[in-house]
């Protein structure tokens, strides 16, 4: 087959692709705030999240950042959102990993207040975005009412968007979430003895 052949074929390859694809975009009407899972035991699920605040704040859209178990910690992604005041609200509502406090109760305590907020938040009209950071850690320890969250998020304003990281994602959460990603973890870096580093892990 001749270099002209290949790229002829080639170029009629792709116009049927984009042709099935233009076909399938025109079916997708809709739009509307969706609720965003982001789990399993890879990283980046909270560098995910942040990834679509960045996006929101460059498209002038504004947001509420409430993170479940971190405390304030100075990590990058807090040092530019900071910078957008008028945009981003970010509420590290956390005390630690609860291997930190090792006090059950003031975890619970933490997540309640968390919780509390982060409800205000998803059904201030003020935002078109509400990230919930670690909200599946809280959950997998049966920190908060499983069922209110469940009603909370299912009832949620019509244009916001809600995303939720963590890994261990209740079943219940995946059932009603339009959009669930799961990040595998294949290797990771911490397994060979390299600690956390600047701009990658904060």
């Amino acid at each position: 087959m001749t270099e002209e052949e290949i790229n002829k074929r080639h170029a009629e390859k792709m116009a049927k692709k984009k042709a099935a694809r233009d076909k399938m975009i025109a079916t997708k009407t809709e739009e509307k705030g969706l609720l965003m899972v982001h789990t399993g035991k890879g990283k980046g699920k909270t560098t995910a999240a942040m990834g679509l605040a960045a996006r929101a704040v460059g498209n002038g859209m504004k947001i509420c950042i409430v993170q479940f178990v971190k405390g304030v910690w100075n990590t990058g992604e807090r040092l530019v959102l900071e910078k957008f005041p008028d945009q981003v609200v970010m509420k590290a509502m956390g005390e630690g990993f609860t291997w930190d406090t090792q006090d059950r109760q003031r975890d619970i305590a933490a997540a309640q207040a968390a919780w509390a907020y982060a409800k205000e938040a998803i059904n201030n009209p003020d935002y078109q975005m509400v990230i919930l950071d670690e909200l599946n850690i809280v959950l997998r320890y049966d920190y908060l009412p499983l069922d209110d969250v469940i009603d909370t998020l299912k009832n949620k304003p019509h244009d916001t968007h809600v995303v939720v990281t963590g890994r261990n994602a209740k079943e219940e959460l995946i059932e009603i979430a339009d959009m669930v990603t799961e990040m595998e973890m294949v290797k990771h870096h911490f397994r060979g003895g390299v600690k956390a580093q600047v701009g990658i892990e904060f």
